[in-house]
């Protein structure tokens, strides 16, 4: 995700300076390589985050902060972190916005994905011509850090449900002599449409390519986070618990999968 987004600001016509930890490869076409964050803090003054969670999140906003004759300002961070991290991440000594995606890495590709984002009126202002180099779509949903975070974690939550349901009906129907394909074309076609049933059985599950780009790692943890915020607030979670559980079970199953082959996995393929 972090290469397509940076990509996109290649494009938009930004000078990009690129760091991942796993080596110069991944630098964008357009881009140039920094070999540290440490770098990238001395050569930018807006930095964008995609990274895997919060704890990384902080060691690397740490490393911005701290590094001599830094020009970094701000922190656009896109990564799912959940709403407590967004809050410590925000006092680490730069300007933070709060801007997780959704969409996945063909919505990166075609600019749909959408940034939701929360943040100052100053902050969101610096870096509101950066997000619009991310996508075409975004939507301020707060004033504060950590608001975005609530919603993308109540988004995640959403499709991971979706997903998994989906994932039982479609195999009780297969079950039932019923074609699979045949199924989504119906269920796309009535009220039990969803994200899943439109997009990722399509594209990942009756293609047999599950290859989505996001691993059922990334979807339990983010499923981790919304129960550990709802917990927090004292809020309902019925069915969270019931879907968090699920993809706790796949994931101890099946490390690191793309998190569509969760199908199989229910079905007990």
């Amino acid at each position: 995700m972090g290469g397509a987004l940076a990509s996109n600001l290649v494009r938009a016509g930004f000078e990009v300076v690129a760091y991942d930890a796993a080596g110069p490869a991944r630098t964008p076409l357009g881009a140039r390589w920094a070999p540290s964050p440490a770098d990238v803090a001395r050569a930018a003054a807006t930095v964008v985050l995609s990274l895997p969670d919060g704890g990384v999140c902080q060691e690397v906003v740490r490393d911005l902060a701290a590094a001599g004759d830094r020009q970094v300002t701000h922190v656009v961070d896109t990564s799912t972190v959940g709403t407590t991290a967004a809050r410590v991440l925000s006092a680490m000594g730069l300007a933070y916005v709060d801007a997780p995606v959704s969409g996945g890495i063909v919505g990166a590709h075609r600019r749909t994905l959408m940034v939701m984002y929360a943040g100052t009126d100053e902050d969101c202002a610096h870096v509101e011509p950066v997000l619009a180099g991310l996508s075409d779509r975004r939507r301020r949903v707060g004033d504060r850090p950590g608001q975005a975070q609530a919603l993308k974690l109540a988004n995640n939550f959403l499709s991971a449900t979706a997903l998994a349901a989906t994932s039982e009906a479609v195999a009780f129907g297969r079950a039932a002599g019923l074609d699979p394909a045949v199924m989504v074309e119906v269920l796309n076609a009535s009220s039990g449409r969803s994200g899943a049933s439109a997009d990722k059985f399509p594209s990942e599950v009756l293609t047999g390519r599950y290859a989505s780009g996001f691993s059922n790692a990334l979807m339990a943890k983010d499923v981790r986070l919304y129960l550990e915020e709802v917990r927090r607030l004292s809020g309902a979670r019925t069915m969270g618990a019931v879907t968090g559980s699920v993809w706790e079970a796949f994931t101890a199953a099946e490390p690191g999968a793309d998190f569509t082959r969760i199908y199989p996995f229910v079905a007990g393929d």
